[in-house]
């Protein structure tokens, strides 16, 4: 699993610009749509340029790309529920090898028939089901650059004399599991704490993608409840609901993860 800084409903404005490649955003809800690049280009030999194509997305194994094909005109797709730098950044050389070969533009108004297409599927990942209940997977508000940021996200409580203990426990733990990013909203009443507890990761470029395994993770945070008198969820009504804060614990990269505003 790969958490940490995505776009999908709007372009990650100053970071990327791009002359060839246009973006669609995703709508979400019922439309469930993925956000895509996609560039409408005219080369002079179709062949060649899928073949070198072909080779530049051995180097982006996590992204899928699409092709339809009329003739000499292409159609490049990429899109997904989540892009991550790592998909602009294959925009980015896709562009860079479409400016080598002398590609023209065209209107995407035009007409197009499909003659042909291809596909290339990201590199395939054993699927594994979220074991652990407690574990709520959540998006967030607009940050830098329109960024959003996927994370993990618990809710807890326990003895307030606890807390900071817990808090080093699993600060240590997000350390061994790949997790960059931990931070935490909480409520203190009298001797008890409620806490949200956020594990996520920073801007996810090509050569440096990190890997999360879920259920270790989950499986470590379970183990927990033996040390310490903890509980899942929340106690209480909604007057103890957990937002003071965030508290940060482990950060990167945090103006596109936070808004202390």
């Amino acid at each position: 699993m790969i958490l940490g800084v995505y776009w999908y409903f709007k372009f990650p404005n100053d970071l990327y610009d791009f002359k060839f490649f246009k973006f669609y955003p995703g709508y979400g809800g019922h439309a469930d749509n993925p956000a895509e690049l996609a560039a409408r280009v005219q080369v002079e030999n179709t062949d060649d340029f899928i073949g070198k194509l072909t080779a530049l997305k051995e180097r982006f194994k996590k992204t899928y790309l699409h092709l339809n094909i009329n003739e000499n005109q292409l159609i490049i797709n990429i899109g997904d529920y989540q892009l991550f730098d790592f998909h602009f950044q294959m925009a980015e050389e896709i562009e860079e090898l479409l400016i080598r070969e002398r590609a023209e533009l065209l209107d995407s108004s035009i007409p197009f028939t499909i003659q042909s297409s291809k596909s290339y599927a990201p590199e395939s990942e054993e699927f594994k089901n979220i074991e652990h209940r407690f574990i709520q997977m959540v998006g967030s508000d607009f940050r830098k650059s329109n960024a959003e940021n996927y994370a993990a996200r618990i809710d807890c409580n326990l003895p307030l004399q606890y807390k900071q203990s817990l808090i080093n426990d699993l600060a240590q733990i997000g350390k061994e599991e790949n997790l960059n990013v931990f931070y935490y909203n909480d409520f203190d009443c009298k001797d008890h704490s409620n806490l949200m507890l956020f594990f996520t990761n920073g801007r996810q470029k090509k050569e440096s993608v990190q890997k999360v395994d879920i259920n270790s993770f989950g499986s470590k945070v379970r183990q927990l409840t033996q040390k310490y008198p903890l509980h899942f969820g929340h106690f209480g009504s909604f007057k103890e609901y957990p937002l003071r804060g965030p508290h940060v614990e482990l950060m990167v990269e945090e103006e596109y993860i936070l808004n202390k505003k």
